[in-house]
């Protein structure tokens, strides 16, 4: 729920939405399999937040999606509130896209050619690897128009339907996976079902191998792991058949679309499945070679490491996080270190070390304000470090207390 109140913790959430629901504490800790004791010490924030898949287990007993449980994002410009989602939400749900034979476009009707559509759509790309959200979510309504117009025309223009469905398909991935990043859990489903649909008409595998990459994203965002892992292995599967073996880009592809699946096990407390998807999709880097960046996939090595540590911060594995996280990331895409190092600083956190956690957090909100300062993680590390390092004055706690007033952890 957009607005409930950025500074509320997890606990206070859950206490919030199981009133709303009529819950007391011991019939909502009885429906997820803990004692009354449990949730009564997690809703006054006495002890840390519950695991990820057992969030999701509450937010569905709670009848809510995950992330009003976790906390939704406010999308930030720099220093400003530039927030265009409803924009967005209004280009998804236009009702001319349920049906191009009640709204197919009119006879004279200008419609947009693939080919310079796709470098502005790239363009957008790089902003969201860069961190710039704010210009993404922007442009979304307008390109989300075009990619409606490029569908009616593939319906026209049969020498061009790959193309316009390709474009279409890749268009709906961005969507959906910047929804995502935002905790606009709900429509980025909505964004991740058009792009399959447009890859399926496209016909061409990497294309329907990236949009699946957005599925994977919209299903973790709404807590839907098994549904996560399902789509993973079932793209693999597929893939892999139809693929070049030695083609750098269908190796990226497959190879991230392992490592998400690796997360959604993870998060699902599936050690063994998230070890296996790890070891494939190093087996695949290892074949890559190096990192690099095909399909806007940051596929390599070093991306295999930084999943395999989230991995294990899902997991609960906390020291090894704390003994491995510390590695160089600058040569990364800007969203895959900043995501890394909040991570990290989450372990830290959880670890003890508030001074090493919150020096990651100041790199890491230099690097993009956006991507920090959209994290709900971030929000629960910075009310964790406060509570492990009270606001009693001196440098370090006023610039801890500005950072979390900036992020919305505190009012």
């Amino acid at each position: 729920m957009r607005g409930l109140g950025d500074h509320l913790s997890i606990g206070e959430r859950i206490a919030f939405y199981r009133n709303r629901r009529g819950y007391t504490q011991e019939v909502l800790a009885g429906l997820v399999g803990h004692s009354t004791d449990w949730l009564a010490k997690v809703e006054r924030g006495r002890r840390k937040p519950p695991r990820i898949d057992k969030l999701a287990e509450l937010a569905r007993v709670l009848r809510v999606p995950l992330g009003d449980l976790i906390g939704q994002t406010s999308l930030l410009e720099d220093e400003k509130q530039q927030d265009d989602v409803p924009a967005v939400r209004d280009a998804l749900m236009s009702p001319r896209r349920l049906s191009r034979l009640l709204f197919g476009p009119e006879a004279e009707a200008q419609l947009p050619v693939p080919g310079p559509v796709v470098s502005i759509v790239e363009q957008r790309w790089n902003d969201y690897q860069t961190g710039h959200l704010g210009k993404v979510v922007a442009a979304l309504p307008g390109l989300l128009q075009t990619a409606q117009e490029l569908e009616d025309r593939a319906a026209r223009s049969p020498e061009e339907r790959r193309d316009c469905w390709a474009v279409s398909a890749r268009t709906h991935h961005l969507a959906a996976t910047t929804l995502a990043k935002i905790g606009e859990s709900d429509i980025s489903w909505l964004a991740a079902e058009r792009a399959m649909r447009a890859a399926d008409e496209s016909g061409d595998p990497l294309v329907l191998a990236s949009a699946a990459r957005s599925g994977t994203h919209a299903l973790l965002a709404n807590g839907r792991y098994d549904d996560a892992m399902e789509l993973g292995e079932t793209t693999a599967v597929w893939l892999s058949s139809r693929i070049e073996e030695d083609d750098p880009a269908a190796l990226s592809l497959l190879g991230m679309i392992h490592l998400r699946a690796a997360i959604a096990a993870a998060r699902h407390q599936d050690r063994a499945t998230a070890t296996n998807l790890l070891g494939r999709a190093e087996t695949l880097a290892n074949r890559l070679g190096s990192d690099e960046n095909h399909w806007q996939t940051s596929f390599g090595p070093t991306n295999v490491v930084l999943h395999r540590l989230s991995a294990e911060l899902d997991l609960e594995n906390v020291s090894y996080v704390v003994e491995r996280g510390n590695i160089d990331v600058d040569h990364m895409p800007p969203e895959r270190g900043v995501s890394h190092r909040i991570d990290f600083a989450r372990a830290l956190t959880l670890a003890g070390k508030g001074d090493d956690a919150f020096a990651e957090l100041r790199t890491a909100e230099g690097t993009s304000p956006q991507l920090v300062r959209n994290n709900p993680r971030v929000r629960e590390t910075l009310r964790d470090l406060i509570k492990q390092a009270p606001v009693t004055g001196g440098t370090r706690s006023s610039e801890l207390f500005a950072m979390a007033q900036r992020c919305k952890a505190v009012q």
